[in-house]
């Protein structure tokens, strides 16, 4: 699979249009699969788990043949809705259908205080499809049983395209110091793409390459595997100059090694002690070449500072002063807030700015007030509750610390942070055991 992925990716840099063919066959395959076996084996959440790894892929390569910017979300929710259909939820996702009639308000309310200039439909649908697609997915992952070896499945399914993204960024800009102009996100070293979104999809590869490295390392040639791709994913997401991305990969993978460590027993932490030391290692090799590669640029990048060496005034790149005028909103409209997609036209209206801060959790509150408030609360404050009585779940604190970065920096632009933290309500068990076939003695 790692072998086919590296083929559709240069397949893809080599004839464009081939990543249309790539996007259908990916659609077509898990349709088959999932209807041929009734989702009995979770079909629909590899084919959500995959489109959510390849969406960033399937934008920048314009792969969708309906020109819908929000293909691959789309795709994600069909499958889940799909998975629904044939699986149902559990008894315990009252709370994600709360989640969902809370968004309702702020839409209702939008219908009265957007300007007229504004498509209604477009401007709900752009801000929501994000929302809803992380309630449908935790609708359908609540307390869903999943046995390691299937969130194993999740887990490549995750990684595998975006193996093909980092190998089609490496051919579209193999030399990325022909394309540095200073320390601020660069569209040609990620593909002629939105830096802060590439960042965040190949930082969804890299921790799924440190799991791997962790889970499916058993010999010398497979660690060797491993440790590669995850220096081409983490050097190419270095060199997008976009750190959300990275940092939080680099985050939920410490919480990752630190609760894998903490549960396993003491012959598995001496076993996998060389894995963490490789790692190190092939972490610091490929910031050192990234270094010298950016002659020292990224450095004066992850210190806040320009091209000339100087500290930036503003750690957050002005977003404190869009999250600002968001808060300002809530506070002025805690009830109703200012509607579903009116955050921008407020914004300009006050501050004349035309820019989005891509911070959920202030835009929730700005635009649906109490209500958002309340939705905010059951994403935070339930996955806990959950956790109380499921422990099993290993991936649990890094995939809602996923989500939570993620949308702080990158709001929900893209189903990432949506579908990954659906993952942390999944209930892991043991895999079943084959009942022993019992013979009756023949009595003479």
């Amino acid at each position: 699979m790692i072998a086919v992925h590296i083929a559709v990716g240069f397949g893809v840099y080599l004839f464009r249009p081939f990543a249309k063919v790539y996007f259908m066959a990916t659609v077509g395959i898990f349709l088959f699969y999932l209807f041929k076996n009734g989702n009995k084996n979770n079909e629909a959440l590899y084919a959500a788990a995959y489109i959510t790894g390849a969406e960033v892929f399937f934008r920048m390569t314009d792969a969708s043949p309906i020109p819908i910017y929000e293909a691959g979300k789309y795709g994600v929710i069909g499958f889940i809705l799909l998975g629904l259909f044939f699986s149902g939820t559990s008894r315990k996702s009252g709370p994600y259908w709360l989640y969902l009639l809370l968004l309702i308000p702020g839409v209702v309310y939008a219908s009265s205080t957007l300007g007229y200039d504004t498509n209604f439909r477009k401007a709900v649908i752009f801000n929501l499809s994000g929302p809803f697609c992380l309630g449908i997915a935790a609708l359908y992952c609540v307390d869903r049983k999943i046995t390691r070896k299937q969130l194993q499945y999740i887990i490549w399914s995750l990684l595998m395209p975006t193996i093909a993204m980092g190998v089609y960024l490496l051919f579209f800009t193999p030399d990325t110091r022909s394309v540095l102009t200073g320390t601020g996100s660069n569209y040609a070293a990620s593909g002629g793409f939105g830096p802060n979104q590439v960042s965040t999809a190949v930082g969804i590869g890299m921790f799924c390459l440190v799991i791997q490295l962790f889970n499916n390392s058993k010999n010398i040639i497979l660690l060797a595997i491993n440790l590669g791709l995850l220096s081409l994913l983490t050097y190419r997401g270095i060199v997008t100059f976009s750190r959300g991305g990275v940092l939080t990969a680099l985050i939920i993978s410490v919480a990752f090694i630190f609760f894998y460590f903490k549960a396993v027993n003491i012959k598995t932490k001496k076993r996998i002690i060389g894995p963490i030391l490789f790692l190190v290692l092939t972490a610091s090799f490929t910031y050192l070449l990234t270094s010298v590669r950016t002659s020292g640029l990224i450095d004066k990048r992850y210190a806040n500072k320009d091209a000339a060496g100087r500290v930036k005034e503003d750690l957050s790149t002005g977003r404190t002063v869009l999250i600002s005028s968001e808060l300002e909103a809530f506070f002025k409209n805690p009830i109703t807030g200012i509607g579903v997609g009116k955050i921008k036209e407020y914004r300009e209206e006050t501050q004349g700015i035309s820019a989005a801060s891509h911070n959920e959790l202030s835009r929730m509150l700005s635009e649906h007030g109490l209500s958002g408030l309340f939705a905010l609360l059951i994403l935070g404050v339930y996955p806990l509750i959950f956790r109380l009585s499921n422990r099993r779940n290993f991936l649990f604190f890094s995939m809602l610390g996923f989500w939570f970065l993620t949308i702080n920096h990158s709001s929900m632009r893209i189903a990432a942070p949506a579908f990954i933290y659906s993952l942390c309500l999944l209930n892991i068990v043991n895999e079943k055991k084959k009942n022993p076939i019992h013979r009756e003695r023949i009595i003479s």
